[in-house]
This record gives structure tokens, C-alpha cells and sequence, in this order.
């Protein structure tokens, strides 16, 4: 099982939805699922997204939608249109930096990153039941440690990452796993001001016992494996993906 973890069919009939899956972290899970044999629905935040991830000549997907997760109404639109689900993917989210200690704003950031998940889980459940399918949340290093410029983000990721060990309780009596992924510092367009700042940069670097920045890729293939047979016996697990930074 483990050997063939990897394999181009390896979820040959199998369907996954995306959300935030139009760039960054979420497009390079999408293409990785694909990759392996997923039909993939991404879903962004605007249509000009949408329309931007289907436009790229590498896209590998179904379909790419704006979904507003926010809208709980437009959430059971998206997953009344897939034939049916057995993987769900949560990357949606936002981040404020310096504006999050406005209560306002804070409210906001909770909505979307924390509340915006689990109006997918909900939707999602019956789907999923019928294949005994596989969710994966998107926690963050912020589940563990505080953010000073982002109240509302770091609060949103910790409770992501209980919202995850709550629902793999809740969902295992139909054998639904929830699981959750906690990126590092990943090489994206969100952390390219600070990849550019030579002195931020280094300091992420000497913290991080591997040595270099996340790809992407690093963060896909953890989800690949999460929703594969060979992770059958893991729900409820946090999985750092983050060149050791966490344990340092």
C-alpha cells in the first residue's frame, strides 16, 4: 500500500473540491490531486480568480468557480453541482496584516479562515459519507504561536486546528478522516515581500533546520498522502509542514 501511495491512478473515479484552490498552496494540492488521477473543482474568492486559475495553461482541473465561503447558500450550490465527493480540501483564507486588532476586522478574518471551513465540512458531510472520504484542513505555524500583527489569522488557525480534532471525534462514525496540514514558511506570492527582505529572510532560514523555503509541492504531496489508503488510520492529526521550524 505504501509503495503505491504515489501512483497516477491513485485516485482514478475519485473526486475532490479545492476551496482556495485557484493559487498558491491550494493551486499546487489541486494539480498534485489531479495529478494522481482526481477530478478537482478549485473554487477562489472572485471570479477574476476563477477565470485566472482555468486560463493557465497547466490547469488540470474540472472546474474553477468563485465561491465566497462566507455565503452558506452559494457553498451548497457548489457541492450540489459535483457528481459526487470524496475529497475536500480547505485552503481558502485571508490574512490582515496590522488592521486584525480592529474588532471589525478581526470578525472578518474569523469568518472566512475559521467559520468559511467549517460551513464546507457541513456541507460536505453527506457527500463524503457515502465514500467514506477524507477532508484536510489548513492550519498554520500561527496554530502554535502567536501573531502579534494578526490577532484574528492566528486565532483562526488554533481554531482550526481544534476545529479538525473535534470534527475527526464527530466524523468518524462514518468513516469520514480530518486531518489538517500546517504550511511554514512556503516560497508563495502571500510571502514574497518577506522572501525579498534579505534580513527577515535569514532569519526564517537560521530557524529552519532543513535550511530553505517551503515549495509548494512540499505542502501537496503531505496532502496526497493524507487522502490516500496509506494514511487509512490518521484523522485528527496536525501534520507540520515545515522544515523542522516548529520543533526548533
Amino acid at each position: 500500500m505504501i509503495a503505491a501511495t504515489f501512483r497516477a491512478d491513485l485516485f482514478a473515479g475519485k473526486v475532490a473540491l479545492v476551496a482556495g484552490g485557484t493559487s498558491g498552496i491550494g493551486a499546487a494540492i489541486a494539480d498534485a490531486l489531479a495529478l494522481s488521477g482526481a477530478t478537482v473543482t478549485v473554487t477562489g474568492a472572485t471570479a477574476a480568480e476563477a477565470a485566472s486559475a482555468r486560463a493557465q495553461p497547466g490547469f488540470r482541473g474540472r472546474d474553477a468557480l468563485s465561491l465566497d465561503v462566507r455565503d452558506q447558500a452559494a457553498i451548497a450550490g457548489v457541492i450540489a453541482d459535483l457528481p459526487r465527493l470524496d475529497i475536500l480540501v480547505n485552503c481558502a483564507g485571508v490574512i490582515r496584516r496590522g488592521a486584525e486588532h480592529d474588532p471589525a476586522v478581526f470578525a472578518e478574518v474569523i469568518d472566512v479562515n475559521l467559520n468559511g471551513t467549517m460551513r464546507l465540512c457541513a456541507a460536505a458531510r453527506p457527500l463524503l459519507a457515502r465514500v467514506q472520504g477524507a477532508i484536510v484542513n489548513t492550519a498554520s505555524m500561527l496554530s502554535f504561536f502567536g501573531g502579534g500583527l494578526v490577532p484574528g489569522y492566528s486565532a483562526s488557525k488554533g481554531g482550526i486546528a481544534q476545529l479538525t480534532k473535534s470534527l475527526a471525534i464527530a466524523y468518524a462514525v462514518e468513516r469520514i478522516r480530518v486531518n489538517a496540514i500546517a504550511p511554514g514558511w512556503i516560497a508563495t506570492a502571500l510571502t514574497a515581500p518577506l522572501q525579498g527582505d534579505a534580513s527577515r529572510s535569514a532569519a526564517v532560514l537560521a530557524r529552519t533546520p532543513m535550511g530553505r523555503w517551503g515549495e509548494p509541492g512540499d505542502v501537496a504531496g503531505a496532502v496526497v498522502f493524507l487522502c490516500s489508503p496509506a494514511a487509512a488510520f490518521i484523522t485528527g492529526a496536525v501534520v507540520p509542514v515545515d522544515g523542522g521550524y516548529l520543533v526548533t
